[in-house]
């Protein structure tokens, strides 16, 4: 190897590590399919119109829809894995993101890892296929800015419409059904001073929001699979 090729190398690492930094993006192609797979990690709270503080872990929107944009104009790349790590966030700004991974033409494939709360649900329904580790957890509860009482009628009708998009999104992308899914959310009886309910592992593939109970191994043998067939139906 040459010394322009070392150094041609040492800038392709380099910017590896900086999206991984800044983003929690990566490229993987190394695996023996010869597939490129992009890494989409979705931690922390979703950012929305307004900064967090720069002590929050965040997803920050402007980067992530405009990185999708790309994805699906490049024709190296095969698939998308999308890692799941979040408290949930700006309703708006995730419900865009959801958008825009479910109507991706690559496989996608979601793994949740931790937790997948509040508006984090609709990020992993999105996907193709999605997964959860037997540890993950879902909290589903209904749509609010603050835990103040909604007074104004107007404000009520606005936060029922967006409550209805939410529950529409996902069960239009699992087999949840709706009138389910808003039963989970009015519980009473889990959450202490809230509503809502909270799922871990194996109970959200048998409310049949997730797939399946699995990890890291298992969602990329899938994504793989997924691959492999969607290029056999457009060689």
């Amino acid at each position: 190897m040459n010394e322009g090729q070392e150094l041609d190398k040492k800038d392709i690492e380099q910017k590896k590590n900086e999206e991984i930094r800044d983003m929690g993006q990566l490229t993987l192609d190394h695996s023996r399919q010869k597939h490129r797979i992009h890494l989409l990690s979705i931690i922390g709270e979703v950012e929305g119109h307004e900064c967090l503080n720069g002590n929050t872990k965040s997803t920050k929107y402007e980067h992530i829809l405009p990185k999708l944009a790309a994805i699906e104009d490049d024709n190296e790349v095969d698939g998308v894995m999308v890692l799941i790590n979040t408290v949930g966030g700006d309703v708006e700004s995730g419900l865009a993101i959801a958008e825009m991974i479910a109507s991706l033409s690559k496989p996608t494939v979601s793994l949740v890892l931790g937790g997948s709360h509040s508006i984090g649900v609709p990020l992993a329904v999105s996907t193709d296929y999605s997964y959860i580790v037997p540890t993950g957890t879902m909290v589903i509860h209904p749509v609010r800015l603050t835990g103040l009482v909604i007074g104004a009628p107007q404000t009520y009708d606005y936060f029922q419409q967006m409550q209805d998009r939410i529950v529409g999104f996902i069960s239009d992308h699992c087999f949840a059904r709706k009138e389910r899914l808003e039963e989970m959310m009015l519980n009473t009886g889990m959450l202490t001073k809230d509503l809502g309910t909270i799922l871990v592992g194996g109970q959200t593939v048998e409310e049949g929001i997730i797939n399946e109970v699995g990890g890291i191994d298992e969602a990329m043998r899938r994504l793989h699979a997924m691959i492999e067939e969607a290029r056999q139906e457009n060689p």
